[in-house]
């Protein structure tokens, strides 16, 4: 059965904060329950295997999981916490003689080779527009919003009658963007808060409480909240709605039947 793994389930800045000594991060210090890793995914398939972004904590996910090669990588948007890691990856591939697959919209692959000029030397890149197969899986992206920081791309994937979906960065989905998130067996949603304080035209991500009345309109079979800051303490106990879990590095998850 495929499964999918967690490699990182942090937000932009990880967990802990240099600078902070909440009890959070101090926690994360001692323990490690919090500690959290920028978020990625991998989905492991008889058909293959891909990973859903590369941020700068790719070299200590991979070594976590005693990984030396990746060879298929999914792109959510060209933010630094979901691609700092690529060069990394493309000097991997330079050592081992063995180009790198990368796919994502079009835009996103454009900011990314504004920044990053010399990848096409070692990855090759794919458009994914208008939808394409990996690993077994039907695959469908869209743009979503992602609040004051611009937008993103969620990814609806689909096997026999299994459908799941990714979408770590997004916020306020008008109707239009909901649509996909309908009829999910799995939905694994960005979350860096249980409740943002912060005025919403400054914020980014959902909280947990907005989060749940999303659900409550979608109705998932199963979510998992990822991408979680330090405001989030894995030994709280928040009141969630049945079918709700708080995501962990390493955790597992089947996805299919």
């Amino acid at each position: 059965m495929d499964q999918l793994i967690f490699l990182g389930t942090g937000d932009a800045m990880g967990v802990p904060r240099v600078y902070c000594d909440c009890e959070v991060c101090t926690e994360a210090r001692k323990t490690g329950l919090n500690r959290r890793l920028r978020s990625s995914v991998r989905i492991e398939s008889r058909e293959g295997n891909f990973t859903i972004d590369c941020g700068p904590d790719w070299r200590v996910q991979m070594e976590g999981e005693g990984q030396r090669h990746m060879q298929q990588l999914l792109v959510t948007h060209a933010h630094f916490d979901h691609i700092g890691g690529l060069p990394e990856w493309a000097d991997a591939c330079r050592w081992l003689g063995s180009k790198g697959n990368m796919y994502a919209p079009a835009e996103v692959l454009e900011q990314i080779n504004g920044q990053f000029p010399w990848l096409g030397r070692q990855l090759d890149m794919h458009s994914i527009d208008e939808g394409f197969i990996l690993a077994g899986w039907h695959i469908r992206g869209w743009k979503v919003n992602h609040g004051k920081n611009g937008f993103s791309y969620a990814y609806r994937m689909e096997k026999g009658t299994f459908a799941w979906a990714y979408c770590s960065d997004s916020i306020g989905l008008n109707d239009q963007e909901k649509e996909l998130l309908h009829g999910l067996d799995l939905l694994v949603l960005g979350t860096s808060f249980y409740h943002e304080t912060a005025a919403y035209e400054t914020r980014s991500v959902y909280d947990m409480l907005e989060a749940q009345e999303l659900l409550a309109e979608i109705k998932p079979v199963q979510t998992i909240f990822t991408h979680m800051s330090h405001d989030v303490d894995l030994k709280a106990g928040y009141p969630l709605a049945d079918g709700i879990t708080l995501a962990h590095r390493g955790m597992k998850v089947p996805l299919g039947g």
